[in-house]
């Protein structure tokens, strides 16, 4: 049997392009890594978190922002 750790992405799009985000703390809750990168993009004060999805042996959260959207 193996261990392996995961490790949590959070992924963002800016300007459509996905920019991963890498995990500032473990101990941080997905609603504290949103609070923590809405400094460097303020669009994610708003933004829904969707996941976790594993995938690539990772845990990746999405942020979802609806700004600048119609409809």
């Amino acid at each position: 049997m193996e261990i392996t750790t995961i490790s949590r992405v959070f992924l963002h799009k800016n300007n459509g392009q996905e920019v991963r985000l890498a995990d500032p703390g473990i101990h941080l809750t997905k609603e504290d890594v949103r609070n923590f990168y809405a400094s460097i993009y303020p669009i994610l004060t708003t933004a829904k978190i969707r996941g976790p999805e594993f995938k690539d042996d990772e845990m990746q959260f999405h942020f979802e922002t609806t700004m600048g959207t119609k409809g």
